[in-house]
């Protein structure tokens, strides 16, 4: 299973990773809070503009593309995530970012069959997502669950992954993960929390990190993508 997992911030590792190279990044409008998102400086994918050699935007909320066109954002597909042969888009890239939606997907299996097109031998993967055993979670639905019904968790959500859950569902479908984070509550959430939650979550991380907010997997291909002349 590899090392133990170190705990890490999530933006900060994911801009560490694209720093100097080619990035595709999907999910890039974070539709329906794009023009918040660029309000208050929070959008991912300016951050990665930064960071990034080139930078090529999926997205399947139109809305959300041409948000970011108007601000003068390039290089935007509107794309299935689950039907990536459907792009009319022919590359490959360095860094693949897969931000909070891998567990929007009803069938992952097709995303992660259809994202190697994008891939060579050297293509990495970054996938991020919500912690099944999110320790503050479990606390808020403890509390505030209403005998179950008010699950404190998105309304697009369909999945929750885990440590060995997420490994499993890359590995089955041909990639090898190369390295595994835990990453703690962002410090760009943490003002919009209620003080006792952030407090919760340090605690339980101290004592385990395994119950940090979310899971971290840095992939790459196992075998040769498909077309490919590496």
């Amino acid at each position: 299973m590899g090392s133990t997992p170190e705990l890490v911030q999530r933006l900060d590792l994911i801009e560490r990773l694209c720093e100097g190279r080619s990035v595709l990044h999907l999910g890039c409008t974070n539709w329906p809070y794009t023009k918040e998102a660029i309000d208050d400086g929070s959008l991912l994918h300016f951050r990665l503009a930064e960071a990034a050699s080139e930078l090529y935007g999926f997205d399947f909320d139109e809305e959300g593309l041409e948000t970011l066109r108007n601000a003068g954002v390039l290089d935007l597909y509107r794309a299935d995530l689950e039907a990536l042969d459907e792009v009319d888009l022919d590359r490959r890239f360095d860094v693949i970012v897969a931000g909070e939606m891998i567990e929007h997907l009803t069938n992952p299996g097709l995303f992660l069959r259809g994202i190697k097109r994008f891939m060579d031998r050297d293509s990495r993967l970054v996938i991020t997502t919500v912690n099944a055993y999110c320790g503050m979670r479990f606390v808020q639905y403890a509390l505030r669950g209403r005998g179950g019904v008010a699950e404190p968790v998105h309304p697009d959500h369909v999945a929750y992954y885990s440590y060995r859950t997420l490994r499993l569902a890359v590995e089955k479908e041909g990639f090898e993960v190369d390295d595994f984070y835990f990453y703690d509550l962002g410090r760009e959430h943490r003002p919009h929390n209620r003080k006792v939650y952030n407090l919760v979550n340090d605690v339980l991380v101290a004592i385990s990190k395994q119950l940090s907010d979310g899971v971290i997997a840095v992939c790459r291909t196992a075998e040769d993508p498909a077309g490919s002349d590496v």
